[in-house]
């Protein structure tokens, strides 16, 4: 197995948790997401949004986008399931996931901020603005949704880390990397801090990959 990544890439580390947790071993090929098709011409080949990650499998399937990677890595490998067995848990798992991945996380990825940058001429605090706004106002309802839902789980859906999960603590990191205030959304410190005590959370930690600049 092997998977297409870049170091920061938020959508990525999605996977290299979900690969973690399931004690999956995989080689891993760094694609730096400004200079795809400089560093890795036939990239394009491969994945034509020249996106990452993607993952291609030991039959030599080719599989984008990272929730879809990661529910074919439950499916095929699913001694250590990411997703629960009842169908209601499956959905409410989901829609925690699929409001990180599409609602949150698209407003303040790389494409959207150089466009910001180079096409509307956002200098470097409106650009600040825009992502802390966008990441507040989905955190605060996803912090409101859990509390709802399931107020004493350790992870945000029971007592085992899963897919919302290998979603959500990307974006906590990128949000402290922009600088956005996580103290009003003590659920999601709470649950940050069960799976930053897990070896497979640290493993797939951003500064641990081999391209981290």
């Amino acid at each position: 197995m092997k998977l297409y990544g870049y170091w920061r890439s938020s959508a990525a580390y999605r996977v290299r948790i979900a690969l973690a947790l399931k004690s999956l071993p995989y080689q891993t090929q760094a694609v730096h997401l400004a200079h795809a098709g400089q560093h890795h011409p036939d990239y394009a080949a491969l994945n034509p949004q020249q996106l990452v990650p993607l993952f291609i499998d030991d039959d030599g399937s080719r599989i984008s986008q990272s929730l879809a990677i990661i529910e074919y890595l439950d499916e095929t490998r699913p001694a250590i399931p990411l997703l629960p067995a009842d169908a209601k848990g499956r959905a409410q798992v989901r829609a925690l996931a699929l409001s990180i991945a599409c609602d949150i996380h698209p407003l303040n990825n790389l494409r959207v901020l150089d466009y910001l940058r180079a096409e509307l001429g956002a200098d470097d605090a409106a650009k600040n603005a825009w992502i802390a706004h966008w990441i507040s106002l989905g955190l605060a309802a996803l912090e409101s949704r859990l509390i709802q839902d399931h107020p004493a789980s350790r992870f945000c859906h029971g007592e085992q880390p899963g897919l919302a999960d290998c979603c959500l603590i990307p974006q906590l990191y990128n949000a402290r990397r922009f600088g956005v205030d996580l103290a009003p959304y003590p659920q999601l410190l709470a649950i940050d801090a069960a799976c930053a005590a897990l070896p497979a959370f640290a493993q797939a930690h951003p500064q641990q990959q081999d391209d981290a600049g």
